[in-house]
């Protein structure tokens, strides 16, 4: 089980418990690294800027708006997420160098522009079809988040 903290956002009131949402900013580590200047990742990072995420669960312990808890979800929902995101449009754009050279190449007479072009539109149709397939995977890990502990307020 992996574990965040997060921040109470809003509490409801229900029949047996809780029901609360929760946020946190996700950050990257480039912001303590020395080199984040010259790094790659470091100018990305600070180009994207923070996202904030939002979780929603029931539960049947007492919290308030602004309490720092631990929340934890499983593994799988994180490695499932990581392997649609980077490995599928890894394999489209194999897949489309390949068609590009034994097919679409051969049969317009064409060189290796044509596969670079077919390998980089099947790069794009696996980007595409992973933001689609990740929200439902967003979706499902949403809603296997459990509360572990709370934490406390948070220091101003």
């Amino acid at each position: 089980m992996m574990t965040a903290l997060a921040t109470v956002t809003d509490v409801h009131s229900q029949r047996n418990g809780y029901h609360i949402a929760l946020s946190c900013e996700q950050k990257t580590s480039c912001s303590s690294c020395a080199s984040a200047k010259s790094c790659g990742t470091g100018i990305v990072s600070k180009a994207v800027g923070k996202k904030s995420l939002l979780w929603q669960l029931d539960t049947e312990q007492k919290v308030t708006p602004g309490q720092v808890v631990e929340i934890g979800f499983p593994e799988k929902s994180l490695l499932q997420s990581a392997a649609l995101v980077y490995l599928l449009p890894l394999v489209m754009m194999i897949l489309g160098a390949w068609l590009g050279d034994a097919w679409l190449a051969p049969a317009l007479g064409a060189g290796e522009g044509v596969t670079i072009a077919c390998s980089a539109l099947f790069i794009g149709v696996g980007i595409a079809l992973a933001k689609r397939w990740s929200v439902n995977l967003e979706r499902r890990s949403a809603q296997e988040v459990i509360l572990v502990r709370i934490l406390g307020e948070p220091i101003a």
